[in-house]
């Protein structure tokens, strides 16, 4: 039975270590070889505080929850999730508070492929509130958008869109720069496949 993460546990992992557990955890995942958790044993268990390892800025995607794809518990990870894992002043607060408040070693900007949102943004989609939200990746269409004229191919821009995200995390919170310049974080980029399940590191920063 997997045990509930403490205070204790949290601190003695590294930052590569925290970034060990999730890529072990997405192997049970592909195995189908699940950690056998009693989850209202760790609701009971984390009911009075959480010492999450890990904060993972993930898509709003109904395919894409971190806690499945890295066969997480609760209280194991904080789960950040906007559409296009897009960098804004909210979801800065949030890592923030992760990683200088509440102890986290890992900040995690998980892509995917045939992500909608990026989709939306490649054929320059406007609706309500939701465009000023794609303009937030249109940086990243501009990147790979073909001389010829061509399509340009969403999953191209998904993934040099976490590096994006990356860099705007770096530029816009001196708070996780300073973390990960003291090396009591580290903050990696991944992309999720959605057809085979297979999570894979793109960029890591230690």
């Amino acid at each position: 039975m997997m045990q509930t993460q403490t205070k204790e546990s949290q601190s003695r992992l590294s930052p590569e270590q925290a970034l060990e557990l999730l890529v072990k955890g997405n192997t049970r995942f592909l195995k189908t070889n699940q950690h056998n958790r009693n989850l209202l044993k760790q609701a009971e268990e984390t009911s009075k505080g959480q010492f999450p390892f890990a904060a993972i800025l993930s898509c709003i995607d109904s395919r894409t929850s971190s806690e499945l794809i890295f066969d997480q518990g609760m209280g194991d990870v904080f789960s950040i999730r906007i559409a296009g894992n897009i960098i804004n002043e909210d979801v800065l607060g949030c890592m923030e508070f992760a990683c200088k408040a509440a102890g986290s070693k890992l900040v995690m900007v998980l892509g995917h492929t045939s992500c909608g949102a990026v989709k939306g943004a490649c054929t320059k989609v406007e609706m309500g509130n939701l465009t000023g939200l794609l303009q937030k990746i249109q940086p990243s269409v501009a990147r790979v958008t073909a001389d010829d004229g061509s399509e340009v191919d969403p999953d191209k821009v998904s993934h040099i869109n976490v590096d994006h995200s990356i860099d705007e995390i770096l530029r816009k919170s001196p708070i996780i720069q300073e973390l990960l310049n003291n090396q009591e974080i580290g903050l990696v980029g991944a992309m999720y496949n959605v057809s085979t399940g297979q999570v894979t590191i793109t960029n890591k920063k230690f």
